[in-house]
């Protein structure tokens, strides 16, 4: 891709940020355009190339933003979107024989879904509660079950990535102009949505950690030119600093170790040459690091620093660090002793937990909530998405990005469970096998 057409797709996605803003019924066209585009793509293509990774790696990218502005049809149409496209992506492609275990965890899914339909209660909108939890899980596994096997080239990954990052600029943009004024709304070191666009800064910074990623990589691998570099770093450590001032610090701690794991495997491929530049780059990438941050705690009047020591604004340290997951994750691991084998049945632990509590609390761990809605089934499940990248591995050593999708998955399940899409198909990518016969 020429510079030109990258920086104009740079470009539009800024000017679509500004748009949904100012004029919010753009948000509910943009969401059709994606739909009815990848739909088009798909069919013309016939899937030849796996277009549908370009279609599910867009909506991705774009599902946080559809949510916070109120675009998207459904809560959970990114899972939706992806499975459906997936779903077609096998009837042209097909998949492989070793996608075994993913149908295996698909059936592993079902009893629990029964038992959630014969005991929950018919005063809640059950329907909607069982989607909420399980279409994480399917989308996962339909992801899985069409990558596991695909094969496909190092650039191509990068323009999946690149179609990852491209919504999520516009997501920093809208963000930015939701809250101008930085200082009028810090109340204190919890998570702040005036600062995240209105909306959940766990999924906020979520995904702006994984925008982080995308342009470290593409500063690392796809920049061929200086002005290419710069202009990626810059993007990176830009959705670094809106990530910070969500004030959520999952997303942002999952992003520093996908990049650490990163460059641990480019570093341990390459030459002597290659490593030097690798280097020069830890040199930069800690400077600029020290500048986000540094700038970040004087905007926040170091309240940042003190959010992520653990501390509330007078500075003292907080009992409960983790902003009541651990009590979350006792209260499903109890559940899970109650019900051992098939679990209480799929959504029961929200249900369970509001008629103790008397409001809403979801689940923020995915692997508690499979062990407490799924039982002994769940941990069964839970195993196989374990082991199986561990085999993947061995058979593709040099998927220098398989480990570091595995981390975000697994981090990202352990404080957003699977609310948004991305953990699903980064997962799912993780699964492919990468060719270097590119220049």
């Amino acid at each position: 891709m020429s510079i030109k057409n990258y920086l104009l797709l740079l470009l539009l996605h800024f000017l679509l940020g500004i748009g949904v803003f100012y004029f919010p019924f753009l948000a509910k066209i943009y969401v059709y355009l994606i739909i009815i585009v990848g739909l088009l793509f798909l069919f013309n293509t016939q899937n030849k190339n796996n277009e549908v990774l370009y279609i599910c790696s867009y909506i991705l990218g774009s599902e946080v933003l559809l949510r916070m502005t109120d675009a998207a049809p459904n809560h959970e149409f990114g899972k939706y979107s992806i499975i459906l496209f997936m779903i077609l992506g096998m009837m042209y492609s097909g998949f492989s024989k070793f996608a075994t275990p993913f149908w295996i965890f698909l059936v592993l899914l079902i009893p629990s879904l029964i038992i959630s339909t014969e005991s929950i209660s018919y005063d809640v909108d059950f329907k909607n509660k069982i989607a909420f939890n399980i279409s994480g899980p399917v989308c996962l596994a339909i992801a899985s079950i069409y990558c596991i096997g695909k094969r496909i080239s190092i650039l191509e990954v990068g323009n999946l990535l690149l179609l990852i990052g491209l919504p999520i600029i516009s997501m920093a943009v809208y963000t930015s102009l939701y809250t101008e004024d930085i200082k009028s709304v810090l109340m204190g070191t919890g998570s702040n949505s005036d600062l995240s666009g209105g909306f959940g800064p766990n999924q906020v910074a979520t995904i702006f950690g994984l925008g982080m990623f995308v342009f470290f990589v593409r500063s690392v691998l796809f920049s061929k030119t200086t002005v290419l570099f710069i202009i990626n770093i810059v993007l990176a450590f830009y959705l670094s600093y809106r990530g910070f001032l969500t004030f959520s610090r999952g997303g942002m701690v999952t992003a520093f170790a996908m990049i650490a794991v990163f460059i641990f495997f480019i570093y341990i491929h390459s030459r002597f040459s290659g490593k030097l530049k690798i280097n020069i780059l830890l040199i930069i990438f800690s400077v600029l690091f020290f500048i986000t941050w540094t700038y970040t705690s004087f905007l926040t009047d170091g309240l940042i620093n003190k959010r992520y020591a653990g501390q509330n604004a007078y500075g003292v340290e907080k009992k409960d660090k983790l902003s009541g997951r651990t009590e979350l994750a006792t209260d499903e691991i109890n559940m899970f002793l109650d019900s051992p084998f098939f679990g209480i049945g799929v959504g029961k632990g929200t249900e369970i937990r509001t008629e103790k509590n008397g409001y809403v609390t979801a689940s923020h761990n995915e692997i508690t909530r499979m062990m407490a809605e799924h039982g002994s089934l769940g941990i069964i499940g839970l195993l196989i998405l374990f082991i199986t990248p561990i085999f993947i591995y061995f058979d593709n050593k040099q998927n220098i990005f398989l480990v570091s999708f595995i981390i975000f998955w697994l981090l990202t399940i352990n404080h957003a469970a699977m609310r948004t899409a991305a953990p699903c198909f980064i997962y799912a990518l993780a699964l492919l096998k990468i060719r270097f016969d590119d220049k």
